[in-house]
């Protein structure tokens, strides 16, 4: 074989070698690695975020029966099975919330509001004005073993109290707007732990007899009494404010 043709033999060879690297240097840059796994939809969801609760609304939680002890002032104890549906609301009515036996205090802020409220509905002759120091209706039925507690709390109690505010601001007189509250004295030394059973009761509560209310009217001295104070969760209310019937 003559020169030349050796020659030309390279040629067509290196030729031919330059092409297929070509072919396969495409084919590795058009192709690239294989692509990732797609995550699965277990994987890839977001938690769940819990519910939000608008402010002012109520919620309801369950949970399994328990029981309450209430001390009875003496060392024993009463024991009551609280529902196993929760309740709870904005602003908490303390008649929804358990009894507990916390003695009660003539003082302190809530004290002092709802005294302040009792004079006013006396004095503007708005019963209105001194329910929320009246006995919580809620917590009446939970403490009253008779047959129609909300019935006997709207028509009998809160009757009763609407006439005392209307009775007790005539005794204020015509001058009753310019009528000024000096004080009340609640004898707490006398209070006594009901025992359930007594004034048909299922519960127990602290109560206590014969607080005054004192006021002036164009600088007379005066005052009315507030017959039976009553207590709940650790504060007194006006459950008799004139004669108890």
């Amino acid at each position: 074989m003559s020169a030349a043709e050796e020659q030309r033999i390279q040629r067509v060879v290196t030729l031919a070698v330059m092409a297929v690297a070509a072919v396969v240097g495409t084919a590795l840059v058009t192709t690239g690695p294989d692509d990732p796994p797609v995550p699965s939809v277990e994987a890839a969801a977001a938690p769940t975020a819990a519910p939000t609760v608008a402010p002012g609304t109520t919620t309801t939680t369950t949970t399994p029966p328990e029981s309450t002890t209430v001390g009875d002032g003496s060392g024993g104890s009463t024991t009551a099975s609280s529902s196993a549906a929760t309740t709870t609301t904005a602003g908490d009515d303390p008649g929804a919330l358990p009894q507990t036996d916390e003695r009660p205090s003539a003082s302190g802020p809530t004290f002092t509001a709802g005294v302040d409220g009792l004079w006013e509905a006396v004095r503007q002759d708005r019963p209105d004005l001194g329910l929320p120091f009246f006995f919580p209706e809620r917590a009446y039925l939970q403490v009253k073993a008779i047959s129609d507690p909300a019935g006997d709390y709207q028509n009998r109690l809160v009757a009763n109290f609407d006439e005392d505010v209307h009775s007790l601001h005539a005794q204020l007189g015509p001058d009753a707007a310019n009528a000024k509250f000096v004080g009340i004295s609640v004898p707490d030394d006398q209070a006594v732990w009901v025992q359930p059973g007594e004034e048909s009761n299922q519960l127990s509560y602290w109560r206590v007899y014969g607080s005054t209310l004192q006021y002036q009217v164009d600088g007379q001295p005066g005052s009315f009494p507030v017959t039976s104070l009553i207590s709940w969760r650790g504060q007194w209310y006006v459950v008799h404010l004139g004669a108890i019937r």
